[in-house]
């Protein structure tokens, strides 16, 4: 059984604004990383994400954007030796909703590998109340909560 996860969320806001909150840094940060982005999600870069809650830089390798529909990166499984591949998708409701998608993909099939898939699959779902609360009402739900 391959282990993946696609998880998603409406978001009461236009997909320009959905894809920025989730490339920019600045924004990113302030519901996301926490910590620190270190650029924007462009293709052929290496972006490294810093969180309040989890010690230590995460590169993310970024390897193809579609501005406004799609990010895809790889980045360590947590067990070590080897990436796993998340795909962002971004959709267009009606003009003022945005569907966004993660997927992700990859992790070796053993025990390890499907605790950190469950790991991410949690962290993903929190990604996105996070980012529908802060594009939404300006929130940041991660703050105070690590």
């Amino acid at each position: 059984m391959e282990l993946k996860f696609r998880v998603h969320s409406k978001v009461g806001r236009p997909v320009s604004e959905v894809f920025d909150a989730v490339y920019n840094p600045d924004k990113l940060r302030r519901y996301f990383t926490t910590e620190s982005a270190s650029g924007p999600l462009e293709k052929g870069t290496t972006v490294i994400w810093r969180f309040a809650d989890y010690p230590g830089d995460t590169p993310v390798e970024v390897t193809h954007v579609v501005p406004g529909k799609l990010i895809v990166f790889e980045w360590a499984a947590s067990e070590g030796g080897y990436n796993t591949r998340v795909e962002m998708t971004f959709e267009a409701v009606d003009a003022d909703t945005t569907l966004i998608g993660i997927s992700e993909s990859g992790w070796h099939q053993t025990p390890e590998g499907l605790t950190s898939s469950y790991g991410n699959c949690m962290g993903w779902t929190q990604m996105l109340c996070c980012l529908k609360a802060f594009t939404e009402h300006g929130i940041n739900l991660r703050e105070g909560a690590y």
